[in-house]
């Protein structure tokens, strides 16, 4: 079945922020951020929302399907990393989400993230690729990723991501990605840190 993608806007923020939510409520690194499963139900929409809003909306490479099922949140070469400004503007928003007790332990986590991301080389970063749990499968996350990595070939530029999940490795593998690391949140879960050469 041929999906069709396009690029989000605005307007989808609170209807993929749901989606992400459902699509990222049993994932480790998301569960080491916020333990609590209620609070993660509750703040998940406030956490994605914000990343969509502040983050990677503005960067206008944000791929989802006609009914907002999956959704995939790149930067583009040279805009991964998050300005000071950019940073205390997600502050007050980032406090609710994790709360007060455990925020410096997710800042921790998110410096360490940063420090192993690659810096020597020109890449697009997949930050979040998510598709709602009811229709997974069905290649909707193949299809949100692909306009990029079309163009990753096309220009010759590698792509990272971390991977929160061990059973989603395989499938990134597929896309030409291969684990270049794996490394640990502050006391929390292992991620395999992905890098896809160009395919000619």
């Amino acid at each position: 079945m041929e999906v069709t993608v396009e690029k989000a806007t605005a307007q989808d923020t609170p209807t993929l922020a749901q989606t992400l939510a459902r699509a990222f409520y049993d994932d480790p690194a998301i569960g080491w951020m916020v333990p609590d499963d209620e609070r993660r139900l509750r703040v998940g929409p406030l956490g994605f929302g914000a990343w969509l809003e502040k983050i990677y909306l503005p960067k206008d490479e944000v791929y989802t399907d006609p009914d907002r099922r999956a959704a995939a949140l790149w930067a583009p070469p040279g805009k991964w990393r998050m300005s000071v400004g950019l940073q205390l503007r997600l502050a007050p928003r980032m406090m609710r989400v994790v709360g007060m007790k455990r925020l410096p332990l997710v800042v921790k986590g998110l410096t360490m993230m940063d420090k192993k991301h690659p810096d020597d080389r020109p890449h697009w970063y997949l930050a979040v690729l998510g598709t709602d749990p009811d229709h997974q499968g069905k290649g909707l996350g193949s299809a949100v990723m692909k306009p990029v990595l079309d163009r990753c070939d096309a220009e010759g530029v590698g792509a990272y991501l971390e991977s929160s999940k061990e059973q989603n490795v395989p499938f990134y593998r597929r896309h030409g990605f291969e684990v270049i690391e794996e490394a640990h949140l502050p006391e929390g879960p292992p991620l395999w840190l992905m890098w896809r050469e160009p395919r000619p």
